[in-house]
């Protein structure tokens, strides 16, 4: 990999896009602590995007931790493993933030588990060699990644080794790593930036070397300036550059992030892959640092729990399976006036019915907002003020893509992209009206989606 190779092109910066408060106060400067064992943690088998997983274990066995408890032949797929040592349990179901019911496999703690030192050494700390990932196989790389069950943490959740897996008709020349964390509220992305780089700087060139990628990027908004020179610092010497990006939502979205941090374009309904980029997350990267470099699988993931609606905000490392109600109950409970719990952040976020969802490797954070960060005004007539179609950064018309959901009007939807919609929230964000664009476009790529199975 080249120096010259790895350079940015963008000017840091995207067109349109909103400015919402950051919140982020409430969290940014609290360590993260290690979240006690739960008595039990129940695991999804669909933690991604693709198919399921199906069981490998039965009741009542003892498996070790990092253990597979659910795994398929599908190349579009991650196994999931059990987190701690225990029990398995009965098999049952739960409900995701996003609605959808799934399978869960249960295991039951057992006694002898890692004290939080060790777990937390496991998986961030000690050395992180750099030397030799030059001579690493690629494909033994992308194997490892799947063994380990890494998807990507920013959210979508897609398998990571199929991102990485080489396409001769697609080359890859760079690898950016996503540390934009803009969401409201949320600071774990930027804690593990501050606390753990080694790992991240080590997977971001794990990653280019499966990945062919001659360049590596880690892309940080300039409004978390302790991450970015905690980057440089464990970068030094490396290929890698760490660039410093404009303070912008939605800076974390892929194709706002190559944008900026590159200055390509993704086309409409494209991929970062049809301009020669792959992107992963900063903690996607350090899970592959650790499965490519120790052989362990993605089994905890960095959750904050924050919002004036929460007693005492934190930075958690939890496992997988564990419940909102047991970080929830770490860290205080909520306080009184306490309206509305969010799994992930407030413009892209889900509301929650229920506190023993599970924690997924998607799971960003826990947002717990008042009844004062809640109240809003009343839904009227759209004014055609034009404004959600200022700030979309996708160019798309939200006005149009709502009406058409509304409606069911598959054909208009269409003719305006609504499946290139990223559910954002700048349109609802600015709209004077109050009408709930998100949502309506969300309902609308469910409903469209299906109807196209259907026929």
């Amino acid at each position: 990999m080249s120096a010259t190779a790895s350079e940015s092109t963008g000017t840091g910066r995207f067109a349109r896009g909103v400015h919402p408060a950051d919140r982020k106060a409430l969290a940014r400067h609290l360590p993260i602590e290690v979240l006690p064992t739960p008595p039990v943690v129940t695991v999804p088998v669909l933690q991604h995007t693709g198919a399921p997983c199906k069981p490998v274990v039965a009741m009542k066995q003892e498996v070790p931790a990092g253990a597979v408890l659910a795994d398929t032949d599908a190349f579009v797929s991650a196994p999931v493993h059990t987190p701690v040592a225990g029990a398995v349990q009965k098999e049952t179901v739960a409900t995701l933030p996003n609605g959808r019911h799934v399978k869960v496999i249960p295991v039951k703690t057992g006694p002898e588990q890692l004290s939080a030192e060790a777990l937390w050494a496991d998986l961030y700390g000690g050395e992180w060699p750099l030397e030799g990932i030059g001579a690493l196989d690629p494909a033994e790389i992308v194997k490892a990644i799947r063994a380990a069950g890494i998807v990507g943490q920013g959210g979508a959740a897609f398998p990571t080794h199929v991102k990485l897996a080489r396409n001769p008709k697609k080359p890859v020349d760079t690898i950016l790593v996503n540390g934009c964390e803009c969401e409201p509220y949320l600071t774990a992305d930027y804690r593990l930036m501050i606390e753990a780089p080694e790992p991240i700087v080590a997977g971001t060139l794990i990653a280019a070397r499966a990945a062919g990628a001659a360049g590596a990027v880690i892309a940080v908004e300039d409004n978390k300036p302790e991450a970015i020179e905690a980057l440089r610092k464990a970068a030094t010497g490396t290929p890698v550059k760490v660039a410093a990006m404009s303070t912008q939502y939605p800076m974390g979205g892929e194709k706002q992030t190559v944008r900026a941090s590159l200055g390509r374009t993704i086309p409409t309904g494209g991929l970062p892959l049809d301009v020669g980029v792959v992107v992963i997350n900063v903690a996607t990267a350090a899970a592959i640092a650790r499965a490519v470099q120790r052989g362990k699988p993605l089994t905890h993931r960095v959750v904050s729990v924050t919002g004036a609606g929460i007693a005492n905000p934190k930075n958690l490392l939890a496992p997988v399976g564990a419940s909102y109600a047991d970080l929830i109950a770490h860290c205080g409970g909520l306080k009184p006036d306490a309206a509305r719990v969010i799994a992930g952040g407030p413009m892209m976020g889900f509301s929650l019915g229920a506190f023993q969802t599970p924690v997924t490797k998607g799971t960003s954070g826990i947002v717990v907002l008042t009844a004062e960060d809640v109240k809003r005004s009343a839904e009227t007539s759209c004014v055609r003020c034009g404004r959600c179609v200022d700030v979309c950064p996708l160019n798309l018309v939200p006005s149009r893509l709502a009406l058409a959901s509304r409606h069911k009007d598959w054909t208009l939807a269409k003719r305006y992209h609504l499946a290139a919609c990223m559910e954002c929230g700048c349109c609802a964000y600015v709209c004077p009206a109050a009408i709930p664009l998100v949502q309506l476009m969300r309902m609308g790529k469910a409903q469209m989606q299906k109807e196209m199975t259907k026929s």
